[in-house]
């Protein structure tokens, strides 16, 4: 099997070139060769994909039974456009990591993978697309919704759509995770968000990475949820960071409508809340059917303690800095409880 991975040095790229080198797979990354470290084995062919000659050049180490793309999230779709299409010749397939805000409904509605989606032409460039009052819909849910057509006009009946809502897992870069663990180590009162049944179901980087590579393999064409089907509770998912880091702190579960009240960003200061009906309603029955497989979330917040403990955060990317409330903050919301 011939595999070219956009990107492929950070995260899910990463976890994708390591999981298809050991099945012994021949493996084509695709980058700039800026940011991240290379993964031992593969062949590497360094460019920009913005570039019309660096991708010509790409197209010339070809061809390739599949092309997984993980590294479009920050691209408009005219760019995505242009890689596939000049890549359409030779490569067999293309598997494209888009994301669950390209639903019209994300996220304040249950979503299936037949749930209406966001217009966006394929050759939009940055400036497509509008946010919502409330934050939905975003520039970024149309910027993605054109990717994907860019992907299936130039792959037509040759593409998989994944849609993930949260990657967690060793690599993140991120930093949702890694904050709750940080924190959790930390101990003492942990401000911690009601109700604290709440379902939440972030996915592990590795079983996305599988699935990833089930599909390249696979003659099928679809889009698929790509979220854990069980889940975890918020209460058991703080426990297990509790447990995972020998923390001896205790979660203070506080109404939501106090942390709205004392200003508390949902998304980032207390990463994975968000009172949003929808965003943690994504049925991923179809994905499951075709083969998706999903560890428990336990697992994957013990591994990426012992990931951190050892590697810590493998890019200085921006967003890792995003996430995580303030310790002066906490305190002051707490003791006003």
């Amino acid at each position: 099997m011939r595999l070219l991975v956009m990107g492929g040095t950070w995260f899910l790229g990463r976890h994708i070139a390591e999981e298809a080198l050991a099945r012994g797979w021949d493996v084509t990354t695709f980058n700039r060769g800026r940011t991240g470290k290379d993964v031992s084995g593969v062949k590497l062919v360094h460019g920009d994909r913005t570039v019309i000659d660096d991708v010509r050049g790409l197209a010339a180490h070809g061809p390739w039974d599949a092309v997984i793309d993980t590294s479009s999230s920050e691209l408009p779709p005219r760019d995505v456009l242009l890689a596939a299409s000049m890549l359409k010749d030779c490569a067999a397939r293309w598997v494209h990591v888009s994301t669950v805000s390209v639903y019209r409904g994300w996220p304040h509605h249950h979503l299936t993978d037949g749930s209406e989606l966001l217009e966006c032409p394929a050759d939009a460039d940055e400036s497509y697309g509008y946010t919502g009052e409330d934050g939905s819909p975003a520039v970024y849910g149309y910027q993605k919704a054109g990717g994907e057509r860019a992907v299936t006009e130039s792959f037509a009946g040759r593409s998989v759509i994944l849609r993930p809502g949260v990657i967690l897992g060793p690599g993140e870069y991120v930093g949702r995770l890694p904050w709750w663990l940080r924190r959790a180590h930390q101990g003492g009162h942990v401000l911690a968000p009601a109700p604290r049944k709440q379902l939440i179901q972030p996915v592990d980087v590795r079983d996305v990475a599988a699935f990833a590579l089930h599909q390249a393999a696979s003659d099928e064409t679809s889009s698929y949820n790509v979220t854990h089907p069980e889940g975890i509770t918020f209460e058991d998912f703080v426990a297990a960071c509790l447990a995972a880091t020998g923390g001896a702190g205790r979660p203070v579960w506080v109404d939501p409508a106090i942390l709205i009240e004392n200003g508390v960003k949902q998304w980032t200061e207390l990463p994975l809340w968000r009172t949003h009906g929808g965003v943690w309603s994504v049925d991923s029955s179809h994905a499951v059917a075709a083969g998706l497989r999903c560890r428990p979330l336990r697992e994957t917040i013990r591994d990426t303690w012992n990931w951190l403990q050892n590697d810590g955060c493998p890019v200085d990317h921006p967003r890792w800095a995003e996430h995580g409330i303030s310790p002066e903050k906490e305190e002051k919301i707490l003791a006003s409880l």
